[in-house]
């Protein structure tokens, strides 16, 4: 069995993730806002790409909430923006959430492909690695920032397939082995770690600093989002 990484939406090849599960990653914060808004008893997650199709989306769905940020900020007119702490459950439980980011949902969409695809962030990263283990190859699908490499999402990657080789043997290769490695290093303490990220140092520039502690925090949730039939459900 074999793991495979793809380290921004734009590495996406068919072929490595054709009769694989995928986890798609984008820990800061798309996916961590699926996840949280799931376990907080959102009935789904309609992921999108752009904002017309979300607004259109809303007039199917009578008991739904628009979310989502471009560029890290809220939309205009969006019920919410892209902070999971926004998805408690007095705001989204029994609601369905169309979402559209910058990077997150277009990864889910461009993962269509797969035979599974899983919603996985630090928050679920055991679970993730637990449901994704079942004698398929993995694909890790991480978002990335507007077409760029981040350091954030190959971090969580890295945690997952650390999770992962605890349950089975998997050939790694070498960007995989590359994750791991560097998750390894800076398990201890990853926030001072991701420090380094542009990214996280941008979103903490916009006052996000509590979304960057919840985020970064591994392994609290137990639910594994699944996408399938164009929405996200548990």
């Amino acid at each position: 069995m074999n793991i495979k990484l793809m380290p921004r939406v734009e590495d996406i090849d068919v072929k490595d993730i054709k009769n694989a599960n995928v986890i798609v990653i984008d820990m800061l914060r798309a996916t961590s806002v699926i996840v949280t808004a799931l376990s907080n008893g959102a009935d789904a997650v309609i992921p999108v790409l752009e904002i017309e199709e979300a607004v259109e989306y809303r007039k199917q769905y009578k008991n739904s909430v628009l979310g989502g940020e471009r560029k890290g900020v809220k939309i205009e007119g969006f019920d919410f923006g892209n902070s999971p702490l926004e998805y408690n459950t007095e705001n989204i439980s029994g609601k369905i959430l169309i979402m559209t980011t910058s990077n997150g949902t277009r990864a889910i969409r461009g993962s269509i492909k797969a035979s599974h695809i899983y919603i996985g962030s630090m928050l679920n990263g055991r679970a993730a690695a637990a449901k994704a283990a079942d004698g398929s190859d993995v694909s890790i699908v991480c978002a990335g920032t507007l077409g760029r490499f981040s350091l954030d999402d190959f971090l969580c990657a890295g945690y997952i397939i650390d999770e992962l080789l605890k349950i089975k043997c998997y050939e790694l290769d070498d960007i995989s082995f590359l994750a791991h490695n560097t998750y390894v290093e800076n398990s201890s303490d990853v926030q001072s770690f991701l420090k380094n990220a542009k990214h996280y140092r941008y979103l903490e520039s916009l006052g996000f600093k509590d979304d960057l502690d919840y985020c970064t925090k591994r392994g609290i949730l137990d639910i594994v989002p699944q996408f399938r039939n164009g929405k996200i459900v548990l």
